[in-house]
């Protein structure tokens, strides 16, 4: 006998006979609402407008969304012909959306088919979401315009390319126009220099005003003064002067709005935008704007300002410290170079020097430790020290001692803890036409002396540096120049100039002795210019250290 399934139900009938499986149950069918006015509170539940048409476009159904958004859809409208120009226009082409404005709302609008031929829009209100996106958008070309201004006004160090940049970085971006008020540095005029940018400008116009002009433009006098307080657009202003400054065709400016320029704790000039008539009027984020960019002009002015009062002291700096033209010496040729260590400006710590004396003349070539502007007062004080002292004594090394003992008695002697190598020399002609050179040496390279016969020689002279040592000692030496002998001092800018093949090498002292015997029989000018070239070509382009070279042979 067969044991029944669980699941089985026997037979009734035969009470234990062939089992019996239940029929199985229907699944439940989808209840549907149980009225329409279900229905209808869950479609005004909804956050969007519902529109629903038959097959003909003729509306069904409008939700309470649609009723507060389109309130000109009620009834059996036909769409294509509603007073809602988006959603007409998007029926009757057959588009599935719109986008578009209604009653100072952003609506999108969305079509889906429905059963029997009908469609439904859903219709959602994005202001807000088209607001916050329009505000960011903004924001983003903002920080864009600042950060570009930020770029050009942080590369420009001159003046004149600072105030071009300050008026078209703005135009048309945030005026139609932009002007630039400012006052030159002293000791300079004293009167309002005007810059302005205008959409229609090839480029910018500069001018100078009266003082008139602040006091005729509203708050323009208030930001040359340095005002820091918050700039407000003047609307529909007289401004008769101010037209004076504008292109003939602009017209009568309908916004205008001046900030101040603060740079450096000191009002730098103010920056005036005008709109023309028909744009919008500036809002409260254009001020703000206006200011920041206004506030970093303001900083980049006072720093080419800076700029360029360094500029100009540098230069007066380098006037005096530049190698002179060389004296003409009955008896003696004279010849030097220089270069400055990648200094635009052409200052240094290396010179020469050359003064006439009763027998002949008397020459100094020095190197002062360090670079640039420090090391350049250091060489004017050495020079200026020179030029006094070698009226009461013209023997090389009595010289340099007193020298040494005049830079340790000046008062910041202690605190500079710099030094200076030197060669100091005297050079008389000896009734046969030979010279005759006395040398001392203060730490300095020793001079070499070309032969006529290609062979180059050191003068060995030696010595402590100057200003290093109160009780340092220098060493002096002697050598006779026969007519076609040259002596060549040098500092140690032209050995140890690094370049070559791999850019690393010193030029050494080596290349110098060759570049000299290869220069026989040229005259001490075009030997300088040579060795000058030499060394050029080996550096490359490279940064170099300081260069100073002094050649002096017998005139022929």
């Amino acid at each position: 006998m067969t044991a029944a399934r669980q699941g089985d139900v026997a037979d009734p009938v035969s009470g234990g006979g062939r089992p019996v499986r239940p029929t199985p149950r229907p699944a439940p069918e989808a209840v549907p609402p149980a009225d329409d006015r279900l229905a209808r509170e869950l479609l005004d539940g909804l956050a969007e407008a519902v529109v629903t048409t038959d097959r003909t476009g003729v509306v069904t159904l409008v939700n309470a969304m649609a009723a507060r958004l389109l309130p000109e859809i009620a009834g059996k409208v036909d769409l294509t012909v509603a007073p809602v120009p988006a959603l007409a226009d998007a029926v009757r082409a057959g588009t599935d959306g719109f986008d578009a404005e209604h009653h100072g709302r952003r609506l999108r609008g969305t079509r889906r088919d429905l059963a029997g031929g009908g469609s439904a829009w859903y219709v959602r209100d994005v202001t807000e979401e088209h607001a916050r996106t329009d505000a960011l958008l903004a924001e983003r070309s903002r920080t864009a315009f600042l950060a570009q201004a930020g770029s050009r006004l942080g590369v420009s160090l001159h003046r004149d390319q600072t105030l071009r940049t300050t008026v078209t970085l703005p135009v048309p971006y945030l005026a139609d126009a932009a002007l630039v008020v400012h006052v030159l540095p002293a000791p300079t005029e004293d009167l309002p220099h005007w810059i302005r940018y205008a959409a229609d400008d090839p480029a910018p116009v500069t001018g100078v005003g009266s003082w008139q002009l602040p006091g005729a433009v509203p708050g323009l006098a208030e930001a040359l003064d340095g005002d820091v307080s918050d700039p407000s657009p003047w609307l529909d202003a007289e401004l008769t002067d101010l037209a004076a400054l504008l292109p003939d065709d602009f017209g009568r400016p309908d916004t205008v709005l001046v900030s101040p320029m603060i740079g450096a704790g000191r009002p730098a000039g103010a920056l005036v935008l005008l709109r023309r008539a028909g744009r919008p009027a500036f809002d409260s984020r254009d001020i703000e704007l206006a200011r920041e960019f206004a506030t970093r002009a303001g900083a980049a002015l006072a720093t080419a300002d800076l700029y360029g009062e360094q500029t100009h002291l540098a230069r007066v700096l380098q006037n005096s410290l530049l190698p002179p033209d060389l004296p003409s010496v009955r008896g003696i040729t004279l010849a030097g170079g220089y270069r400055a260590a990648g200094d635009s400006l052409r200052i240094g710590g290396d010179f020469y020097d050359v003064f006439r004396t009763a027998e002949g003349a008397m020459f100094a070539l020095g190197d002062v430790c360090g670079k640039g502007v420090g090391a350049a007062v250091l060489t004017g004080r050495v020079r200026q020290s020179l030029q006094t002292l070698r009226l009461v004594e013209q023997q090389p090394l009595a010289l340099m001692r007193l020298l040494n003992r005049a830079l340790f008695d000046a008062p910041d002697a202690a605190r500079r803890s710099q030094f200076t190598t030197l060669l100091l020399g005297s050079v008389r002609r000896e009734p046969d036409g030979v010279l005759r050179v006395r040398i001392a040496g203060g730490g300095h390279p020793s001079p070499l002396v070309l032969r006529p016969d290609g062979t180059v020689r050191a003068v060995k002279v030696g010595g402590m540096p100057i200003g290093a040592l109160t009780d340092a000692r220098f060493t002096e030496a002697e050598v006779v120049l026969a007519p076609g002998e040259l002596l060549v001092a040098y500092t140690d800018g032209v050995t140890e100039a690094r370049g070559g093949p791999r850019d690393l090498e010193m030029f050494g002292e080596d290349r110098l002795h060759q570049a000299l015997a290869s220069s026989v029989g040229l005259p001490p000018e075009a030997v300088i210019d040579r060795l000058l070239q030499l060394v050029d070509e080996w550096l490359d382009g490279q940064s170099q250290d300081d260069i100073a070279l002094l050649a002096v042979s017998a005139q022929q």
